[in-house]
């Protein structure tokens, strides 16, 4: 795609910063603490995603397969639940959310999942629990409330298709969670997903009637294909036409950001495409992933000492590149560092 003709800015009035998974650079991802960490560094949304348990309850993991975020290969009782599947696709082998009770999950303790890179984080492997969603619901409002401000909320829902295969359809009870806390009946919430259909059912079932609820269309790489629509790529839903589509039922996408500014040969920031000035123009904000403060995550031009050491500067420099390409909000896994570049300190 050919460079924009002009400068791109936000159609957003704030870009906002996305606390991915919490502040998961410096906490096991998806647990209290890391949401802790992420509203005191001053994230605008802090993330859940949201599979289901056994016994319908959604949980908040970034995958249904837990073996690498939590410390269930240590529990012997569960020794025998190892097995392999097949998700979205992808043959996975470990143990599944869908095996489990909440009251057996809640016996287990989250792990840091990059705990090569990621030691001080991994110091504080077994000390939290799984959250349900209604568990992260309320903590984020009582943080609001101590924090006197408000923090949006932003579900990622996983493998849609592949649970309401196993009779566990996630999107019904995640409007009904929403619907049953006051904090998220007005507070900011924005659902995403990498599927194309439940976004279109949520959008029928929302109306026009919750205006502090938005929907995300999540992309992957241009080669890939949503798991419910194997004839679309995502590189398809990118073209203008295809972005005219998703601002028929999303109000904004969230590509990675190599989408936006790609690498060149050499591993630096490269020439950015025409992407977010494509979905401005069809009335789309843009909300890439993930910001990451570690040397290893870096375009080469932002890196400086080890592979696994982390760069701040390195990470807002990297960020400011991407703000002034005209993203609208972003995902990073140190809010702090997100801060800082959105506010020029």
């Amino acid at each position: 795609m050919p460079t924009p003709a002009a400068p791109v800015t936000p159609i957003a009035s704030k870009v906002l910063v996305m606390g991915h998974r919490g502040a998961s650079a410096l906490r096991p991802e998806h647990t209290l603490a890391s949401y802790t960490v992420a509203i005191e560094d001053g994230a605008d949304f802090v993330e859940p995603d949201l599979v289901s348990t056994k016994d319908g309850v959604l949980v908040v993991r970034h995958e249904n397969e837990i073996g690498g975020t939590t410390d269930v290969a240590a529990h012997p009782e569960f020794t025998a639940r190892r097995t392999t599947k097949t998700i979205d696709g992808v043959s996975v082998t470990g143990w599944f959310t869908e095996d489990f009770t909440l009251a057996e999950l809640k016996t287990l303790r989250a792990r840091e999942r990059l705990a090569d890179v990621r030691k001080a984080s991994a110091a504080y492997d077994g000390q939290f629990a799984v959250p349900t969603f209604d568990e992260m619901i309320e903590f984020v409002a009582a943080e609001a409330a101590a924090h006197r401000r408000i923090i949006g909320i932003i579900p990622e829902i996983k493998h849609s298709t592949y649970f309401r295969s196993l009779d566990l359809p996630m999107e019904d009870k995640l409007l009904a969670t929403l619907a049953a806390h006051a904090y998220t009946r007005t507070a900011p919430v924005e659902i995403q997903s990498f599927e194309i259909g439940n976004l279109k059912y949520l959008r029928g079932k929302l109306g026009d009637d919750h205006p502090n609820v938005r929907l995300l269309q999540l992309m992957e790489t241009a080669g890939e294909h949503p798991a419910d629509v194997p004839s679309t790529t995502y590189g398809q839903m990118m073209t203008p036409a295809g972005l005219k589509t998703i601002a028929g039922y999303a109000d904004a996408i969230g590509p990675s950001t190599r989408s936006i500014v790609p690498l060149d040969e050499d591993g630096r920031l490269g020439v950015p495409t025409t992407l977010v000035h494509d979905a401005h123009a069809a009335g789309l904000e843009v909300h890439p992933y993930t910001f990451r403060p570690e040397n290893r995550f870096l375009a080469k031009n932002f890196r400086k000492g080890a592979d696994d050491s982390r760069n701040e500067a390195g990470s807002v420099a990297e960020i400011r590149a991407y703000l002034a390409a005209g993203i609208d909000a972003f995902f990073t896994d140190d809010p702090a560092l997100g801060r800082k570049a959105v506010d020029g300190r």
